[in-house]
């Protein structure tokens, strides 16, 4: 129920995610290269329901948009590709594993990690497994991309880096599982998990060439901009690196109440905003980590908020579904909307609408009707 309340192709792909934001695709987890969770293009006031697309279980990653085609994983255990237009479906992948992360999606091939630590690459156009590599765990986020290559991290301890035939080129084994997407700048990615640590990485050789603290466990991905990155952790705690100083900036922990931020930030307009498990949504100063508003959600906030032109787009794990639209600046309240059940998945954005799942497994596309 819904109420308003080739490789010189794929490295030519590589270039212009990573370069900007302005991107009109939406092909990895946090929509850009460098993990930001923002877009450029201006949604509608008053979010519609245009669609809906029905999962046979939960949908807990970001969906990938790319073109005219909406990629979904699910614990359905298959990779779903949704007209974007219609909401119908244009092909269903063959059953492989369950899914929590993300598509990704460059040139004409999609990668996606599931529960028993298999890597599929698959033909975008298609669905038809092209090639699979295994780790040693558990994949819970997406992949990224550095010159054609495949980045991805495993509960096995292990960052891998993957040629566009399967082949691993590296793999750098950190001190716990690795539970977030790796965000990439230039030849530098960064990667945080379970051994309270953020690296950073030479993605040509994958020598760690940096390990700053994070005071926690970080169940979330990095985002980056500039000389700084910005996680969250178990340890209740948003932390601000300065990843060429190696050195952290400063650190946020609510007044009261303090709980795990699983939620990935996103940054723009000089701003972060992350979701935490004490059922708020947070906005801090990207500069010296200060809180400029909180909003108070019916649930925990798991899924990762987006950023779209002032806008924040997020919802939490309540039964009713809750998915807010805030204002970017203030934390006011500009429209709420119920879907059909928590909403575990976070969002990707186009220009024109916005794509989310549910744990009940229904993917809605909001915009404009």
């Amino acid at each position: 129920m819904f109420r308003s309340t080739g490789i010189g192709l794929r490295l030519l792909c590589v270039t212009i995610l990573a370069s900007s934001s302005l991107h009109a695709d939406w092909p990895v987890f946090r929509g850009d290269a460098l993990m930001t969770g923002a877009g450029q293009a201006k949604l509608p006031d008053q979010l519609q329901e245009k669609w809906t697309y029905k999962c046979k279980d939960a949908v807990e990653g970001a969906p990938a948009i790319v073109g005219n085609t909406v990629y979904v994983a699910s614990f359905d255990k298959f990779v779903h590709a949704i007209d974007l237009a219609t909401g119908t479906v244009k092909w269903k992948s063959e059953k492989l594993g369950y899914f929590k992360a993300s598509p990704a999606v460059l040139g004409d091939r999609l990668y996606i990690g599931d529960l028993d630590g298999h890597v599929f690459c698959l033909d975008a156009a298609t669905g038809k497994k092209l090639w699979q590599f295994d780790t040693e765990g558990e994949i819970h986020a997406g992949a990224n991309f550095h010159r054609g290559n495949i980045l991805v991290g495993s509960h096995d301890s292990s960052l891998y880096c993957l040629s566009p035939a399967g082949k691993k080129l590296w793999s750098l084994q950190t001190d716990g599982p690795v539970n977030g997407a790796p965000a990439v700048v230039g030849d530098m990615t960064f990667v945080a998990g379970c051994d309270s640590v953020l690296h950073v990485v030479d993605a040509n050789t994958g020598k760690d060439v940096g390990a700053i603290d994070l005071g926690g466990q970080a169940g979330a991905t990095a985002a980056v901009q500039g000389d700084f990155a910005y996680v969250g952790t178990m340890s209740n705690q948003v932390v601000g690196i300065n990843w060429k100083a190696k050195s952290k900036a400063w650190e946020f922990e609510a007044a009261k109440r303090q709980q795990h931020f699983y939620a990935s930030a996103a940054i723009a307009d000089g701003t972060l905003v992350s979701g935490s498990r004490d059922k708020k949504v947070y906005a801090l100063d990207l500069k010296t980590g200060k809180e400029i508003w909180n909003f108070a959600t019916a649930g925990q906030v798991d899924a990762s908020p987006v950023i779209v032109a002032g806008r924040v787009y997020v919802g939490c794990l309540s039964n009713d579904g809750e998915f807010y639209t805030l204002d970017l600046k203030t934390g006011k309240e500009l429209q709420k909307l119920e879907l059909d059940g928590a909403v575990t998945g976070s969002a990707a954005v186009l220009s024109d609408c916005l794509v989310v799942g549910t744990e009940k497994g229904t993917i809605y596309c909001l915009g404009a009707k």
